[in-house]
């Protein structure tokens, strides 16, 4: 360990520093709690996040802050920042909601907190950080072994992936490299910094919009408008979700009284898309018109055999096989087979025996 004589520092600021060495462990240990905080905290409110760190400051790093600042810290318990903690969000309106959690879990230091995002003028941009001094309230978190956790001040930062990654650039071109970083490369950096929040805040109204738009999907199933429903995985869980096939399955189950063993619509996705269909209203219409042939063929399939239990795809399946027969015959089946188990030598034959059953289904 390097002696805290070589640092060169005045005496008041080696105090400080030798302070900072024998208060390490409990440091440590504040790190443990606030990460263990945040990440319960995070979990409950079911956000999820990019990044959840935190730190213990570096004695190396301290040091060279206290050469560059030492004269403004009386004392090393006004260095809020030893112990600092950082949430990288997806998005930038989560930043607010993550902040107001922040709030409401620790004591936060409003007259030492900055919102760094609120300092840059309307026509600057550059970097962009919510900042919170915090303290460990009693309340939520005591440990006897380091009863004077509670009086440390650390710091909380939040701030979106892109942000994130501006900061990162930041520091690494001008701060660290100690040499003053000429008038066109801040031009340029400046114009990085404009895009970034341009796409932060792109990505954002994006989600918004897209979150209303499944939104009007949802009322337009439920309301039965599937013409004006274009489908696609979104739609079709949505369509699937109020179980359009129910009364096709519990028809078919009644054969055998088998039981319905739930399984999931959406491998129907892409065959139902090579069979043509545009919008939800395609695959109601092939519901009602092909429900009955569906359930003659399942009399064929499974009458006559033990069968206790249907998947509650049999249903949507044997709908789309009528399809495709009424589109491309024997063919129109192999190909559908095809798309939805993969090609296969033995969809062929599969194709053949369910075109003759249906062609008997139209005979009778």
């Amino acid at each position: 360990m390097k002696n805290i004589e070589d640092y060169g520092l005045d005496l008041h600021c080696t105090m400080m520093l030798e302070e900072y060495r024998a208060k390490l462990p409990v440091y440590r240990r504040l790190k443990e709690v606030i990460l263990a905080q945040l990440d319960e905290c995070l979990l409950q409110s079911r956000l999820c996040v990019s990044r959840l760190e935190a730190r213990v400051k570096e004695e190396e790093s301290l040091a060279g802050k206290l050469e560059l600042k030492g004269r403004k810290y009386q004392s090393l318990s006004d260095v809020t920042d030893i112990v600092g903690a950082r949430i990288v969000t997806f998005y930038v309106d989560e930043v607010d909601k993550i902040s107001a959690l922040v709030d409401r879990l620790f004591d936060v230091d409003w007259a030492n907190s900055v919102d760094k995002r609120k300092l840059l003028g309307n026509d600057t941009f550059g970097y962009m950080s919510l900042h919170y001094v915090c303290r460990v309230p009693a309340s939520l978190y005591r440990d006897s072994e380091y009863p004077e956790l509670n009086d440390i001040r650390f710091e909380v930062q939040l701030r979106t992936s892109l942000q994130h990654v501006w900061a990162n650039m930041n520091h690494d071109t001008g701060y660290k490299s100690g040499v003053e970083v000429p008038a066109e490369y801040i031009r340029s950096l400046n114009r990085l910094a404009g895009m970034l929040e341009l796409a932060d805040e792109e990505f954002a109204r994006i989600r918004e919009e897209l979150t209303g738009y499944r939104r009007k999907v949802e009322e337009l199933v439920k309301d039965g408008n599937f013409d004006e429903v274009s489908l696609n995985a979104d739609t079709l869980r949505s369509y699937l979700a109020i179980d359009p096939f129910r009364k096709l399955n519990a028809r078919i189950a009644a054969i055998n009284q088998a039981e319905v063993q739930q399984l999931s619509g959406m491998p129907y996705l892409e065959p139902m898309r090579r069979l043509g269909l545009k919008t939800l209203g395609d695959v109601e219409n092939m519901r009602k018109d092909c429900s009955g042939r569906a359930f003659q063929l399942a009399l064929h399939q499974i009458s006559g055999t033990d069968l206790d239990i249907i998947a509650s795809t049999l249903g949507l399946q044997n709908v789309c096989l009528v399809y495709a027969a009424d589109l491309g015959g024997c063919k129109g089946i192999e190909l559908f087979l095809d798309a939805l188990n993969g090609p296969s030598k033995y969809n062929a034959e599969r194709a053949g025996r369910i075109f003759e059953q249906l062609n008997k289904i139209h005979d009778m």
